[in-house]
């Protein structure tokens, strides 16, 4: 099975050409060209029909802009905080599993590449790299994220792994009771490697507000939930004390025929009322998508299958060179929205509008021009 072409773990983004993709979907077409079909469809596809995935566009495409102008915008500062502290962007590299099959390094790349482009980034437990070589690699701002695989006393020792190794905060993923049919990685027999047949499962299946009460006493690092698609979950989680409300569907990739994580925003936005920091994934991939999410009330966005394109074209610079490019499209954004900064930004700078195009995978790109996948 061919998956990245290796590049050396710390090769610089001048040396493998980063710097030389001027635009998104130059760097999707690259890690199309370096992954192989199976791993390029397990990137790439999502659970069932695919219906949700197409949900988080279609909605990202529903909400149009409204410029103000005149106003002083000669200096943009797009930069926020995550858990008190300063970062580039109010983006964070989401968990993924399975990173080491996408880019050589895996984990140890991404947060090397995190620290480069100046955002937060999340290890997943099904992340073969370690969360101990992951975190000396980190320069940043980090999140652990688990997967429950195994009891109370199981949970506990690995989220004090991660506490030890300087982890800045802990996030359960909470909408995976049961794995997805991903059909594309079925029809293509594709086994995933970091699976390990699934082992643990039931641990996941059975995780509870119990469970999360139960962590969140024990443990003193900010704690996220991971997952979150309704206010009356939303309300819950607030009152067992946690600190982030990470709204997502996964990216469309675990249950299928959901709404768009955009849509799902606005009502858990008020549900939590200011008792938490919200967060959102799920297909948001330009610099105007990560806008409308800040306007609609979340504190930062998570993005996933880019970071895995960055990952897969170039490694730990391909990911900062994402990152930079993301940044270019939110200053021009801001700028032309009348804004120089996020101080401001609000629903009044949105309105409803018809998608111009159909929604797809890569509508979000249509420069792009994929040749057919290697087999």
């Amino acid at each position: 099975m061919r998956g990245h072409a290796a590049e050396p773990e710390g090769t610089g983004m001048a040396e493998n050409g980063a710097e030389d993709f001027q635009a998104l979907h130059e760097i999707v077409q690259a890690a199309h060209a370096a992954l192989d079909r199976d791993l390029w469809d397990y990137v790439a596809g999502a659970a069932g029909t695919e219906t949700t995935q197409l949900r988080n566009r279609r909605a990202l495409d529903r909400i149009a802009l409204r410029p103000r102008v005149l106003r002083d915008v000669s200096h943009v500062d797009a930069s926020a905080s995550f858990l008190g502290r300063e970062v580039r962007l109010p983006v964070a590299l989401a968990p993924v599993g399975g990173l080491e099959s996408i880019g050589a390094g895996g984990g140890v790349t991404v947060a090397r590449g995190a620290g480069l482009a100046g955002v937060p980034f999340f290890l997943s437990s099904v992340t073969l790299s370690g969360l101990e070589r992951v975190a000396a690699a980190a320069s940043g701002p980090k999140v652990f994220q688990l997967y429950t695989r195994g009891d109370a006393d199981w949970i506990d020792a690995q989220l004090r792994r991660a506490a030890e190794h300087g982890y800045d905060a802990l996030c359960l993923t909470v909408d995976s009771a049961h794995y997805s049919r991903r059909e594309r990685d079925i029809a293509n027999r594709f086994a995933k490697p970091w699976r390990s047949g699934g082992a643990g499962m039931e641990f996941q299946a059975a995780l509870s507000w119990d469970d999360v009460r139960r962590i969140r006493d024990r443990h003193l690092l900010p704690l996220m939930l991971k997952g979150i698609a309704v206010p009356e979950d939303a309300e819950l989680a607030c009152r067992a004390g946690i600190d982030v409300v990470y709204v997502s569907n996964h990216g469309g990739r675990q249950l299928d025929h959901g709404l768009g994580a955009i849509e799902l925003l606005p009502d858990i936005v008020q549900a939590v009322a200011g008792r938490a920091r919200v967060m959102v994934d799920g297909g948001f991939c330009r610099g105007t998508d990560i806008v409308k999410a800040i306007a609609l009330g979340a504190a930062t966005v998570g993005i996933g299958r880019l970071m895995c394109y960055g990952l897969a074209a170039a490694g730990e610079a391909g990911i900062a060179r994402v990152i930079e490019l993301l940044e270019a499209e939110i200053v021009e954004c801001l700028g032309l929205l009348g804004l120089d900064g996020w101080d401001g930004l609000n629903a009044a700078f949105l309105c409803p509008a018809e998608p111009v195009a159909p929604p797809g995978a890569f509508s979000a790109f249509p420069l792009l021009r994929l040749k057919p996948p290697v087999s």
